[in-house]
């Protein structure tokens, strides 16, 4: 398992980019020199009353700096106690966490909906093969995706229509006839789900970025176990655990 650490990192700056979704640099000490694309911090609560932290994927990494950024959605006290916090306010925060992406040079699609597009941004700077980004939103807010336009072809899909493809990500790769040999994804699981057998029947490499609501995120709880195809080793049974094991797998690895 790869090092982790326990700081009182510094926040550098914050701002409000969407509705509800907010984005922090984190200056840290060792984190952002060891993180990868793909990885998550366990964020803590300043407020005493809530003990376990809050899993949130990283965005960027700038290890010169040693910064990392996190983009999150307010869902909950926790992550609203995060929104109102301020440039030099300590936030103690463990990580990084989880296993990243296997980087490849495939041509390469990147595709994220929602919440599920920040975890890209370093997987699309790290990338240096030809690739295609594909974005999924539900209206024309199209937070962050101006600067994936530095990283690759970016190509939009509304819910609504009001921008880009009307419809969802698979409507993208259909209407614009795209091709990859590899597949990275994060995002709601039923475009998961849908990528998952989008890959399999056009014999691509997949590999997909699952959430779920974690407790210790160190694998000790078993609260965000996935169904996997084969038996774990040590508990011979068919499961995984998101915040160890993942939250990137192989497609074909795991159940959903």
């Amino acid at each position: 398992m790869a090092e982790k650490f326990n700081e009182e990192a510094v926040i550098i700056n914050q701002e409000q980019i969407s509705d509800g979704i907010y984005s922090m640099w984190l200056h840290t000490d060792q984190i952002a020199s060891a993180a990868k694309a793909g990885q998550f911090l366990g964020v803590y609560c300043a407020d005493g009353s809530r003990i376990l932290p809050r899993p949130i994927s990283i965005c960027e990494i700038d290890r010169d700096d040693q910064a990392v950024r996190i983009v999150y959605r307010v869902v909950g006290k926790g992550t609203e106690e995060f929104s109102h916090m301020r440039t030099g306010m300590p936030l103690h925060v463990t990580g990084p966490l989880g296993n990243g992406f296997l980087q490849s040079t495939k041509k390469a699609f990147l595709i994220g909906g929602g919440i599920g597009i920040p975890p890209l941004l370093q997987l699309a700077k790290d990338l240096t093969c030809e690739k295609d980004i594909i974005l999924g939103y539900k209206n024309k807010d199209l937070f962050l995706s101006r600067q994936f336009e530095e990283y690759g072809n970016v190509w939009i899909a509304t819910e609504d229509g009001s921008r880009g493809t009307d419809g969802n990500v698979l409507d993208v790769i259909r209407e614009g006839q795209l091709t990859a040999d590899v597949i990275y994804a994060c995002g709601p699981l039923p475009m998961l789900k849908a990528l998952k057998e989008y890959a399999a029947q056009n014999h691509i490499e997949c590999w997909i970025s699952l959430e779920e609501r974690m407790a210790c995120g160190i694998g000790a709880c078993l609260g965000c176990m996935c169904r996997s195809v084969h038996k774990d080793e040590h508990t011979r049974v068919k499961n995984k655990r998101i915040c160890t094991e993942g939250p990137v797998f192989a497609a074909e690895e795991v159940e959903i």
